[in-house]
């Protein structure tokens, strides 16, 4: 069942301010400015790693609007800009970055630790275990994979 707006409209306290209190623009610091609308840019080349890697933070994600300062449809053309230098291997998609310190998260201390859950984990059978980087190894002799031989044709 709709409801009529106007009968319960309530009176906001922003509304009520004095109209010295907020000013024109209630936000502190440096105000944001789009970097493509100040040079007039056309579009936004996929090739030009440097300026795309401003719109990209450290693990590789793209960098919201409020933080980069980009109006909306550069916003857009910037994010398919990184988009397709991702395809072409000109930006990473991921940037791994290693932990110096274990974090709690979900599970505590004990998750991952193979002594606080001995039922935990794959079942390990003779044929062979996996390693802490998680290959596979078998108990067979160790062969590099150049050096490896095949038979001639002839």
């Amino acid at each position: 069942m709709a409801r009529n707006p106007k009968a319960t409209k309530k009176t906001s306290d922003r509304r009520l301010r004095p109209a010295g209190a907020g000013g024109a623009n209630p936000r502190r610091g440096r105000p944001k400015f789009c970097l493509f609308c100040r040079e007039h840019a056309t579009w936004v080349d996929y090739k030009d790693v440097g300026l795309l890697k401003r719109f990209v933070n450290d693990r590789g994600r793209i960098r919201a609007r409020g933080a980069t300062g980009t109006c909306a449809q550069h916003q857009r053309d910037v994010a398919t800009a990184i988009k397709t230098a991702r395809e072409l291997a000109l930006l990473p998609y991921v940037v791994r970055t290693t932990a110096t310190q274990a974090r709690g998260g979900r599970g505590g201390e004990h998750r991952g630790n193979a002594q606080a859950a001995p039922g935990a984990g794959p079942a390990a059978d003779d044929s062979g275990s996996a390693d802490a980087t998680g290959d596979y190894q078998t108990d067979g002799p160790d062969v590099e994979e150049s050096e490896i031989t095949l038979p001639a044709l002839t």
